[in-house]
């Protein structure tokens, strides 16, 4: 059994890193120039564009979430890559790399498990060519993001520039695809193989998207890839409409964030969120070494 010792330190350092993670959002209007919604543009949610409710927009919608937060990321480190110190190089990097790790776990989980189901549903095997084609061409470019971060002779040998090089090379086609995949998704409801609006082929097609969009995040990572994806979430985002997204009690997502977050609670501090979804100025541009 712990000591008392243990658990009144492991307490405190709960504690600790609850009130950094809490801490209230930076976000002035000067802040707001460094902020995580570029040079990769945000995707527009298909329900708060067009207000429709059919199985389709809505799991497009779901997963514009998904594009979002992996966007937010892309965009938070692009812009502080630069202008890492030496201090903070270790956490960047980790920070970083779980990225690499949600992006690559993102693509293979919808390539085994998603698109068949989706094909399933339509009875078209043709619906994805389009998709499967822009996978392919950020790939190659997000396999060497990952290569140049994992083969580091150490953290201190990080060099930013030559990681923003790295991401604006393949920059283009992944925020096409993350952009294009939404549209290609909600269109599926103007198939002519498109379940019936409240039929039962309709509540399975929505019970596929729900449960993959249930655990895909879980199943990248918890300590990791969880924390990374809830705080770059942006709680006010199309005016404060995905504020309780995802839907879960709210001791369960403190708990993903603090408990499960303070595995690695220095890296982050990169994130463009606080943990309460609220925007925040990117760390290490808040010096106004920024462009």
């Amino acid at each position: 059994m712990p000591s008392v010792t243990t658990i009144t330190f492991f307490l405190l350092l709960l504690l600790a890193v609850s009130v950094e993670l809490f801490r209230p959002s930076l976000m002035t209007a000067s802040s707001k120039k460094s902020w995580a919604d570029s040079p990769c543009a945000l995707v527009t949610t298909p329900q708060y564009a067009t207000k429709k409710d059919d199985i389709f927009t809505i799991g497009a919608t779901h997963m514009a979430h998904i594009h979002n937060a992996i966007l937010r990321g892309y965009n938070s480190i692009h812009l502080q890559a630069p202008h890492i110190k030496d201090a903070d190089k270790p956490a960047f990097v980790g920070y970083a790399m779980t990225w690499y790790r949600f992006v690559k776990s993102h693509h293979d989980d919808e390539e085994a498990e998603l698109f068949p189901k989706v094909e399933d549903v339509l009875g078209n095997k043709d619906i994805w060519k389009e998709t499967h084609g822009e996978h392919e061409s950020f790939l190659s470019g997000l396999a060497e993001f990952g290569a140049y971060l994992s083969n580091l002779t150490s953290p201190q040998a990080f060099d930013g520039t030559k990681l923003q090089h790295i991401m604006s090379s393949f920059q283009e086609p992944l925020c096409h695809h993350f952009h294009h995949e939404i549209t290609t998704i909600a269109s599926f409801a103007n198939l002519s193989t498109a379940p019936t609006p409240n039929s039962l082929e309709a509540q399975q097609a929505a019970a596929v998207f729900k449960a993959w969009g249930k655990k895909t995040v879980m199943k990248a990572g918890t300590l990791d890839v969880v924390p990374f994806f809830l705080m770059n979430l942006d709680a006010t985002y199309e005016e404060g409409m995905w504020a309780n997204w995802p839907p879960m009690p709210a001791p369960v997502r403190w708990g993903l964030v603090n408990v499960a977050g303070s595995v690695h609670w220095g890296w982050w501090k990169f994130a463009s969120c606080d943990a309460s979804g609220r925007p925040r100025g990117l760390y290490a541009l808040r010096d106004g070494t920024s462009p």
